[in-house]
């Protein structure tokens, strides 16, 4: 199966070496989204700041590729502080709903530049006939 480069249009061009996300068949890989702006600059806020700033960049490469939250079926957070457990768990539920995905939650493993980062797996049905843009 080919492996399709997802880019976000809203977004500009990484310098850095990989994709925002990928395809492969009807799985959509999604790397890790931090509060960053347009230019991939860190936006600084606190905690739920941070985190709907990278959910809303993860709403936009979703949406590039043709998907939206509830085709996610796996998620891993960075969670900087332990302290922020609580507020994390609040403001998921903003942006995702029963069926939850499955989740894996790391804390305490993200230095001193963000307070958390956020990466996915998206499957789209195979009844959809969305394609992502190239």
């Amino acid at each position: 199966m080919p492996i399709q480069s997802i880019r976000d249009p809203q977004l500009s061009e990484n310098p850095l070496p990989f994709s925002s996300a990928v395809r492969v068949g009807p799985l959509i890989f999604v790397s890790g989204q931090a509060s960053v702006d347009r230019e991939g600059e860190i936006v600084s806020d606190s905690f739920a700041g941070e985190m709907r700033r990278s959910l809303s960049n993860m709403r936009s490469v979703l949406t590039a590729a043709g998907v939206d939250f509830s085709h996610v079926v796996q998620v891993r957070s960075y969670v900087g502080r332990e302290e922020d457990l609580e507020e994390y768990n609040k403001v998921y539920r903003e942006f995702f709903s029963e069926p939850f995905p499955a989740r894996t939650t790391l804390v305490g493993c993200l230095g001193t530049a963000l307070k958390f980062e956020i990466d996915a797996i998206a499957m789209i049905d195979p009844s959809e006939t969305s394609q992502p843009q190239r």
